[in-house]
């Protein structure tokens, strides 16, 4: 059991490093977006990422609509982010 939760733990640390990098990019794409005057928020990609993504769980044995709420919880964040950015003044 020890060597389970050691790798569960290593897992998560994994996935907490790959949000945290995940979010360095969207933030750049949050000013950017902020200095074309673009919106927040695009429907487009979030629709293709949400098939894509949800196709990919099913390739790897985990369950697409759980996939699919991650990936909403993500995007939510996404967006406040580049809601935030819109609020900071631009260089």
């Amino acid at each position: 059991m020890l060597s389970l939760r050691a790798s569960i733990d290593n897992l998560d640390a994994a996935l907490v490093h790959l949000l945290a990098e995940r979010f360095r990019c969207t933030r750049a794409v949050g000013a950017l977006k902020a200095r074309m005057d673009l919106p927040p928020a695009d429907p487009g990609r979030e629709k293709i990422q949400i098939a894509r993504l949800r196709d990919l769980a099913s390739e790897s044995g985990l369950d697409p609509e759980f996939a699919e709420k991650f990936l909403a919880l993500i995007i939510d964040e996404v967006i406040h982010h580049h809601l935030h950015a819109r609020e900071e003044p631009q260089a």
